[in-house]
């Protein structure tokens, strides 16, 4: 094992005086291409290039003598301290940071940065960083080759917002861009880059905020708030008990993409956008889609309303997580079971229509679940019974996609 493991993590400013002590004494040395042409690493030392992380971290534990890793900006911030102290390697190391990419990059665009969300997108998690995009007014992108500006602005289509790309940040080549996320596309972006992703109001606590991203203490408690915080009244499938009952069979949460099919007053659609998830609200009614939007913007969320039949309006809209079926029926439960999504949840007025939801949810693969729900509003003045109601809520789980 190496008898010492010094990180140290670069961005673009001279080396300190303790990394280039660290670098004169290394017998091994591991980073990228450009780390490794700098004039601080001795000429004898042995120089792994770092791709695997994990294979350099074998490396480096079968090495006898003094080790440095280089790596850009903070390696203890999505950077590679995580794999270099995994068990399987042994190693204890010490860490000389840098400014991370993420701090430099709100400092070129002068902002504040206490209050974005920060995702890494690679090609397996691009979907899941677009979903907080959507989600949320101000977010950092550490993309990677494959899951770049180009790659976040093609997916982010129907929702407009700004881009700041900061592309080789901290080297001679930097270079800071602000566009719409629809021009993304359009041009070349060069690796290492940050995307700020920035739209819809962003508001802060006087004096700032007291917990770095989304705040979780915004708007009023509760999962599901009462009918009279919708401006006007709720349809049979929008009570307060069915709503709640949903969120939890659904448990939407931060990267996941719900549809909300028969928005209605957007009682729901708003409720998952608090829990942080990105929701795409469906409805026909043109009435409906003005009281979701005027929903989101009282409770300070973002969403993206889309105004439609179903089924047939859902056929180009991004893949979901997790589906509410507000309305449509056997047809637009069909059609939402096609595209896969981990969880659905629809409700029916009575028991034949229920179980023939229920049906074609098993016919589809799902694990059906199936609760009668009643609910009995009390005057508590007089204890008497003011208002009643009924109904089936069915929910359908993929056995394969229980994530």
């Amino acid at each position: 094992m190496a008898d010492r493991v010094t990180v140290i993590g670069w961005d673009g400013s001279p080396l300190t005086a303790a990394a280039r002590a660290a670098l004169g004494a290394a017998t091994l040395v591991a980073g990228a291409p450009h780390h490794l042409t700098l004039p601080e690493v001795p000429a004898a030392a042995e120089r792994i290039r770092l791709g695997s992380v994990s294979l350099a971290a074998r490396g480096i534990a079968g090495h006898r003598g003094t080790a440095v890793v280089l790596a850009d900006g903070d390696p203890g911030f999505f950077g590679v301290v995580r794999t270099l102290r995994a068990p399987e390697f042994g190693l204890e190391v010490e860490v000389v940071p840098a400014v991370s990419s993420v701090a430099a990059a709100f400092a070129r665009a002068g902002m504040p940065w206490d209050d974005a969300q920060v995702v890494v997108a690679h090609r397996r998690t691009l979907r899941r960083a677009v979903n907080v995009c959507r989600a949320h007014t101000k977010v950092a992108v550490l993309t990677s080759p494959g899951a770049g500006p180009a790659e976040l602005g093609l997916l982010m289509e129907g929702v407009h917002r700004t881009f700041v790309i900061c592309e080789e940040l901290g080297t001679a080549r930097e270079q800071v861009t602000v566009l719409t996320s629809d021009k993304a596309a359009d041009h070349t972006w060069r690796d290492p880059n940050v995307v700020i992703v920035m739209g819809g109001p962003v508001a802060a606590a006087d004096g700032g905020g007291w917990i770095a991203g989304r705040d979780p203490g915004t708007g009023p408690r509760g999962w599901v708030q009462p009918a009279d915080a919708y401006d006007g009244p709720l349809g049979e499938g929008e009570t307060e008990v069915l709503r709640a009952a949903q969120l939890a069979r659904l448990g939407p949460r931060v990267g996941d993409l719900v549809w909300d099919i028969g928005c209605g007053s957007g009682a729901f659609a708003t409720e998952a956008a608090r829990a942080g998830a990105a929701v795409i609200a469906v409805d026909r009614d043109l009435t409906a889609c003005g009281r979701t939007d005027a929903a989101a913007r009282r409770f300070g969320v973002q969403l993206q309303i889309v105004r439609g039949t179903a089924p047939h309006v859902l056929e180009n809209l991004p893949e979901p997580d997790v589906v509410r079926v507000g309305g449509g029926g056997a047809a637009v439960v069909s059609a939402v079971a096609d595209r896969r999504p981990q969880r659905i949840v629809a409700h029916a007025s009575t028991r034949d229509e229920a179980e023939l939801l229920g049906r074609d949810l098993t016919e589809h693969g799902y694990r059906v679940e199936c609760a009668l729900l009643q609910s009995v509003e009390l005057d508590t003045r007089a204890w008497t019974e003011t208002e009643r109601s009924v109904a089936f809520l069915l929910s359908g789980v993929l056995p394969d996609r229980t994530g």
